[in-house]
């Protein structure tokens, strides 16, 4: 049973930070227009570099387990958070979609930064919990 679930971690890292990864590559060639937006809701620019990193980066570092746990705590965070600051207006089509999945997002990240990244990962090559 215990090869299942490590095989089951290991899909379900490959398949959770697509969205990151995705939405950060996207930010970092759109950065002006991203800055606009993030402008026009009330968000200072100077977070989109932090934001970068959070998804990109952070979305690699749980494709490939590395500090999967500290990770996709943060992601949990950020994603609760980008719900109630982007998508807080739920009378508003399509927020209350987006809203229901950012917490559904945030919900499955805070699982794995509970459970860890299974045994095919480089935090478990490394000996590391973190």
């Amino acid at each position: 049973m215990k090869k299942i679930d490590d095989v089951g971690f290991l899909i379900a890292r490959i398949l959770m930070p697509i969205l990151f990864i995705v939405a950060g590559w996207g930010k970092i060639t759109g950065y002006a227009g991203t800055e606009q937006y993030m402008a026009a809701m009330g968000v200072p620019g100077f977070f989109l570099p932090l934001t970068i990193l959070l998804e990109f980066g952070g979305g690699l570092a749980i494709l490939v387990g590395f500090l999967t746990r500290t990770t996709a705590l943060f992601i949990a965070g950020f994603t609760l958070l980008t719900a109630f600051i982007f998508h807080h207006n739920v009378a508003v089509d399509p927020n209350a979609l987006m809203f229901m999945k950012n917490l559904t997002i945030a919900g499955g990240f805070l699982l794995l930064g509970i459970t860890g990244p299974g045994a095919y990962s480089l935090d478990r090559a490394l000996g590391k919990k973190w």
